[in-house]
């Protein structure tokens, strides 16, 4: 026997009850994408072995009914799953989220596996979705046949790979493990029956006769054989047949004569055989094969198991919609954000520039929000990639990353030059042309910039909208990312579309000239805010690195700039920037060595899960918070309220201690820490009173709210 409890996968879902239909992705790339390789011990006989990690939240044991099974006959193995309090497990057609369990076999010559067999699921509903679960302990029953050319006495190793998803009622996690067992081929003696007669009596039984099924529109009727002397209540139809039912749709039963009656819909007709599982009483279960026929009428109304599936209906209090209207929201406050006020400000001061020309301006916002908005998606949409491909990552991932944070470090440099009119390209200024082609152009490129430079800046109602696109379908959470975009971009629609509004702003004339140039100051210390962030990365040669490009780069913006033949040699200058970036990117070192505690007023520990536990279970109040060099709101919080002496003393007095968690670098064991809390990434502040649960504190901080925690 081998007992996998030890390692959960290094990644959460993305989508976590994410239709899968609507993706498109099947189980098999899932899995090549998740993999990951674990090692396994086995001793003689019976094997067993444990990996040595954290508990999983599903954990499963593989078990044989018989060590030594004999040839020409099966041996019946059990996958049984055991999931922690409040966790959850799926069935083989996971309903309209999730995915059940697939296995890949590595079995000795002449042994074969047969088709995984599972026990009665529940329904539970989340957000709207239904999903068919285990809550409790259950158990997946697979039959090896062996050859009975097999000779006795052969050893028998049998390895799987098992991957599984486990489920709270908010966020989802891969798991997973190569499991194995050592038989022998043998009599068949010492059987286990005993042990494997109960997971065997909670399998569902095949019907021997076949039902009915007919299909009205979008309802479907099922008509089951059930002798009118039986008893049933609490009756669910789980459809094994996928991509036919609406999973979420309300089950009615009624019973005629020996027929139960199930009513349901389905998402398009079908005309070929059903397959599916009827739940009834207390989760006996029968298979059913119905195929099209008369369904009969009348009957008295049953039971369902939909009021219990509604007991348990954990929907969100907090729906998309209101989820999609903090994402616009959280976008529209990115705007006073240091490093995105200048952007919108210059955007703003191009609509001024332009006049009376009302169709221009509408043309130009329009650009400009299209590269907000698609920078924006492509951002997220990038982060649910990489973490589908089984990467740590949360939003603004990419300036975890010394070459991104290179790349946009000579970005802004390039940006600051131009804006302080050391060299001038249409478009990319304060929006000359907003009618012409390149005009367009400009703005939309400036649309992408200022998603970008956002990124850094995690506001007020941003956290809830990223963390929930960690758990919607894809189409679902790509749209929340929209919203920020949408909202990213609002004020600037807003000007060019309400005339009321651009009338207000300042008529056109030389002081737009210098309001301009202001507006490098910000933009060039928003570059020196990279170049230290790159140093933070990757220590003092990645700084000199940095400075070095920025600096060639600048001067000859500024020779191109001052040559009156700049048009003849643009290209010669652009690829002698394009040469510094790439030789930059290529020599610059990948990390640093670690970082180094910094004093602060906090006597910070740095965070572990284990660490936090301990403190814990000793009834410390614990104050924890994640954060990271290039977070603008992180570092505004740890100025005005954390790293204050107030809250040092408050925290002194009340024994409070802090655990900090530097995000800055890509850390795996933050990044599943963040999104079991719902986040995709920081600052996130949590609390824990003595004895107590995790509260979150609000993301914006005071001294007030520090030093005021309850007990």
């Amino acid at each position: 026997m081998i007992e996998v409890t030890a390692h959960p996968l290094t990644r959460k879902l993305p989508a976590a009850h994410s239709r899968k239909r609507e993706r498109g992705v099947t189980w098999a790339d899932f899995r090549d994408l998740c993999k990951l390789f674990l090692t396994l011990f086995f001793a003689a006989g019976v094997a067993h072995a444990q990996l040595p990690s954290a508990s999983l939240n599903v954990p499963a044991t593989l078990e044989a009914e018989t060590a030594t099974p004999a040839p020409g006959q099966t041996v019946t193995l059990a996958f049984r799953f055991k999931p922690k309090p409040g966790w959850h497990g799926y069935w083989e057609n996971p309903g309209d989220a999730g995915f059940g369990m697939a296995l890949d076999w590595k079995l000795p010559k002449g042994v074969t596996a047969g088709r995984p067999r599972y026990t009665v699921p529940e329904p539970l509903i989340i957000s709207g979705l239904m999903n068919h679960v285990f809550e409790h302990e259950y158990a997946v029953l697979v039959d090896l046949t062996l050859d009975k050319n097999v000779a006795i006495g052969t050893p028998l190793p049998v390895k799987v790979r098992g991957d599984w998803l486990s489920c709270t009622n908010e966020i989802c996690v891969p798991e997973g493990g190569e499991l194995a067992i050592d038989l022998v081929a043998g009599e068949g003696a010492q059987m286990n029956r005993a042990r494997f007669d109960p997971y065997r009596a909670a399998l569902p039984v095949p019907l021997d006769r076949t039902a009915a099924y007919a299909i009205d529109g979008k309802s479907i009727e099922i008509a089951i054989p059930f002798p009118a002397s039986a008893a049933a209540s609490n009756v669910y139809f789980f459809p094994r047949t996928e991509k036919l039912f609406r999973y979420a749709a309300r089950q009615s039963a009624r019973r005629t004569g020996d027929w139960l009656i199930i009513r349901s819909e389905v998402e398009t007709g079908f005309d070929g055989n059903l397959e599916g599982l009827l739940r009834f009483n207390d989760a006996q279960g029968l298979d059913i094969k119905a195929v099209p026929g008369a369904v009969p009428k009348g009957g008295d109304e049953v039971a369902v198991l939909g009021s219990t599936a509604a007991s348990k209906n954990v929907q969100s209090t907090v729906n998309f919609g209101l989820i999609l209207c903090f994402a616009v929201l959280g976008g529209l406050l990115l705007n006073l954000m240091p490093c995105v006020f200048p952007i919108l400000g210059l955007k703003t001061l191009a609509l001024a520039k332009s006049g009376g020309d009302e169709r221009g301006a509408r043309r130009d916002a329009l650009a400009y929000s299209a590269g907000v908005i698609f920078s924006c998606v492509a951002l997220g949409g990038a982060m649910l990639a990489l973490r589908a491909a089984g990467e740590e990552v949360g939003w603004a991932f990419q300036l975890q990353e010394p070459v991104i944070v290179l790349l946009l470090l000579l970005l802004m440099v390039a940006v600051t030059a131009n804006l302080a009119g050391l060299f001038e390209v249409g478009g990319i200024a304060a929006g000359d042309g907003l009618t012409r082609k390149s005009g367009l152009s400009g703005s939309f490129w400036t649309g992408i910039l200022a998603a970008v430079v956002a990124t850094p800046c995690t506001g007020p109602f941003m956290a809830a909208a990223l963390g929930a696109a960690l758990l919607l379908p894809m189409g679902q959470a790509l749209l929340l990312f929209a919203g920020l975009g949408l909202g990213l971009a609002l004020p600037f629609l807003a000007i060019a579309y309400v005339p009321a509004l651009r009338r207000m702003l300042p008529k056109p004339g030389s002081w737009l000239n210098i309001f301009r140039k202001l507006m490098a100051v910000p933009m060039a210390l928003t570059a020196a805010a990279l170049l230290w962030l790159l140093w933070r990365l990757t220590g003092f040669d990645g700084f000199m690195i940095g400075l070095a490009a920025a600096t060639i780069i600048a001067l000859c913006l500024w020779g191109w700039g001052r040559n009156p033949k700049r048009g003849q040699n643009s290209g010669f200058v652009l690829a002698a920037i394009l040469a510094v970036a790439v030789a930059a990117t290529l020599i610059l070192p990948s990390d640093a060595r670690p970082k180094r505690a910094e004093p602060d007023a906090l006597s910070n520990r740095p965070f572990t899960e284990a660490g936090l536990a301990k403190l814990r279970e000793e009834g410390r109040r614990v104050f924890v918070y994640f954060t990271a060099d290039w977070c603008v709101t992180c570092k505004v919080n740890e100025a005005a309220a954390i790293h204050r002496e107030e809250t040092k003393r408050a925290f002194e007095k009340a024994g409070v201690v802090t655990l900090k968690g530097d995000f800055t670098r890509r850390d795996p064991a933050i990044s599943r820490f963040l999104t079991e809390h719902g986040r995709s990434g920081v600052p996130l502040y949590l609390y824990y009173p003595a004895g107590g649960e995790a509260q979150i504190l609000p993301q914006v901080l005071t001294v007030g709210t520090l030093t005021s925690l309850p007990k």
